[in-house]
């Protein structure tokens, strides 16, 4: 039977979630908790709130990132980290829960991660290692946004750690490395002229047509990296122009983006963009490395050994590579297909949350 959830108020103010309630039933109250990329605060509220309740944690926050922390001078650290924030609602918030399915905003990217984090941080007092708990906003916006990388400029002490998991959707497998991702201009030049005397200019619109040639003819790479095969992408993702109603276009602009596996620099994946559009203006907005899997690190084999599966290549951006760029090896590993993320019909199974939580807390908590 349907559950519909519509009929519950949304959380707007500072509210102590309960945390003792099984990940299943924490993620669809976190996804009722609206926190759009740059909306995050009253979910940050809620989730600072709750972890200060716990005693055998320190808690800092930093603008809407939340770090709390053991400090039980174990021999090592693990951190594992969750952004808060989702992408805009697509007429699928609040949450509703069908059977084992939940659906909603967020659910599968990533907020039935941050519920795994939520009850780990709780029940786990006694830990193998220390551990540190990270929830941060702004992951789903540009990189200059982001909640993580705000951290590692003002409070880098923070994030230290031996290893890192990235409770990102994985569909509970765990997934190496990451790819980087580069976004471009590319502006096509024309000459203006009034368009019942399109002869005497240059519509730049058209010539654009050169561009999307090259993007239609473009072949992949489908690179192994460290024993992973990742697959490239290069895509149109916009494209502008135009003055007026009767005026040929002097400029068009397309914008794209580059998907590109981790045995790529930025500088190498930004002169490989510029030879594929020679001849054109090439301007880079946004851009973030990627990080290599990384499995031959001890702590990541015993950890691949403990949770079983095929780890695989992670095809998209995540975290990881920050925690790579800082020299420490990090996985994603979490629950929700990825696939649905950032969909209308957002969904995650609230088995495999349960099952994700068994697995990290069997591994990251002693027998005792």
């Amino acid at each position: 039977m349907e559950q519909d959830r519509r009929s519950r108020r949304y959380v707007t103010d500072v509210t102590m979630l309960d945390l003792t309630q099984d990940a299943a039933a924490l993620t669809a109250d976190l996804v009722d908790v609206y926190s759009e990329s740059g909306h995050e605060t009253k979910l940050a509220d809620a989730v600072e709130a709750a972890l200060k309740s716990i005693p055998h944690l320190v808690v800092e926050r930093n603008a809407d990132a939340v770090v709390a922390r053991t400090q039980q001078n174990r021999p090592q650290r693990v951190a594992l980290a969750g952004h808060l924030d989702t992408v805009p609602p697509a007429e699928n918030h609040p949450s509703r829960r069908v059977g084992d399915t939940i659906f909603g905003l967020g659910s599968a990217d990533m907020k039935s991660g941050v519920a795994v984090m939520l009850r780990l941080a709780a029940g786990i007092s006694n830990p193998k290692n220390d551990l540190t708990y990270v929830f941060y906003d702004g992951e789903e916006v540009e990189a200059e946004r982001n909640g993580l990388l705000r951290l590692r400029r003002t409070q880098p002490e923070l994030l230290a750690a031996d290893f890192a998991v990235l409770l990102e959707p994985t569909d509970a497998v765990i997934e190496g490395g990451c790819q980087g991702t580069m976004r471009i201009d590319v502006t096509v030049p024309g000459a203006r002229a009034h368009s019942a005397r399109s002869w005497m200019g240059e519509n730049a619109i058209h010539a654009a047509g050169v561009v999307i040639d090259r993007l239609r003819d473009y072949q992949p790479r489908r690179p192994t990296v460290d024993g992973l095969q990742y697959r490239e992408g290069l895509n149109a993702v916009g494209i502008r122009g135009g003055v007026a109603g009767n005026v040929l276009p002097d400029a068009c602009v397309v914008t794209v983006n580059y998907r590109f596996a981790p045995d790529r620099s930025e500088k190498q994946a930004e002169l490989h963009l510029r030879e594929v559009f020679d001849g054109f203006q090439v301007t880079v907005t946004d851009s973030a490395p990627g990080a290599r899997p990384g499995l031959d690190d001890p702590t990541v084999a015993t950890f691949v050994t403990a949770v079983g599966g095929e780890p695989r290549a992670k095809f998209g951006w995540t975290d990881v590579a920050l925690f790579s760029s800082l020299g420490i090896p990090a996985v994603n590993y979490g629950p929700g297909d990825p696939h649905v993320a950032h969909t209308q019909g957002e969904w995650v199974s609230a088995q495999q949350i349960l099952q994700c939580e068994a697995r990290l807390s069997s591994w990251l908590a002693t027998d005792q």
